[in-house]
């Protein structure tokens, strides 16, 4: 295998490592492992003739659908399958969206280090699917709220202490509808989130028209004031990573701009504490 078919060789090493019995077919008569190019070919419904010349480097280049009933085919995990189109056409697979219900024990711990800096992590879709104990404190108690409620849209737009909180209410919500826009596009989760469009078009005139304005912003670092109905002021920095491994997942970080800040968190944090008891 010439070492500019990169593709062929990954093709070729992925297919000698799959188990026939683990697809039902028979182990008689195999005179190398793994499972034979035609029943790869007929797995992925494309010729056995033009995958054994895809595995040569004489196919040309594959689309993104062949590719993807190749992976299928083969059963790559998610990492290998963003190989594997990577190799053949020089970029990641679009992700495909799932809805997601929880995290990891792990990164609930990621979170939970994180002492005076609230933190959550939310879907594509802007649902909040874990936070930290500052984040309860500062931001929003999200363990008080139905899961279906944990939505940063429906808390911008609905809930009048969220919104109280914003210096200024309109930036922000202007900042989430556009944000919210170019990640539910990245994610392909359009059509997923319909039905939360419409509800909030319908109960919010002025979502309504700033979905309307087709904005797209990246959410990825910024500052953040807030006016705490307990502390008064709090100034924050923010920054937004994606998760390894996890692309439909999303972590935000804000951290105290100042040590009085991070004073006034700890209040907050003590404060929640000592109710909770």
């Amino acid at each position: 295998m010439a070492d500019s078919n990169l593709l062929g060789a990954y093709l070729k090493d992925r297919r000698a490592k799959l188990d026939p019995a683990a697809f039902g077919l028979p182990l008689k008569r195999r005179r190398t492992p793994g499972l034979r190019r035609e029943e790869v070919a007929q797995r992925a419904n494309v010729s056995a003739t033009w995958y054994t010349w895809l595995e040569q480097g004489r196919g040309g280049a594959p689309s993104s659908d062949v590719l993807d009933r190749i992976a299928r085919a083969m059963m790559l995990t998610d990492i290998e399958r963003e190989h594997l189109f990577l190799l053949g056409l020089g970029r990641p697979p679009e992700i495909r969206y799932r809805a997601v219900t929880g995290v990891t024990p792990r990164l609930q711990r990621v979170l939970d280090a994180l002492e005076i800096s609230p933190a959550f992590v939310k879907t594509p879709t802007w649902d909040v699917v874990a936070w930290n104990k500052a984040a309860a404190a500062v931001l929003t108690d999200y363990g008080a709220l139905p899961p279906e409620q944990r939505n940063i849209l429906r808390l911008v737009f609905r809930d009048s202490r969220v919104r109280a909180a914003q210096v200024d209410w309109e930036s922000v919500a202007r900042f989430v509808v556009a944000a919210f826009r170019a990640d539910v596009a990245r994610a392909g989760a359009v059509h997923s989130i319909q039905a939360l469009v419409d509800d909030l078009c319908q109960s919010s005139p002025e979502f309504a028209a700033m979905w309307r304005d087709n904005d797209v912003r990246a959410y990825s670092d910024g500052a953040k004031t807030l006016h705490h109905p307990v502390v008064g002021p709090l100034a924050m920095e923010y920054s937004a990573f994606a998760v390894d491994g996890r692309p439909d997942l999303g972590m935000v970080v804000y951290n105290p701009a100042t040590p009085a800040d991070a004073d006034r968190i700890k209040t907050l944090i003590a404060e929640k504490e000592k109710i909770m008891r």
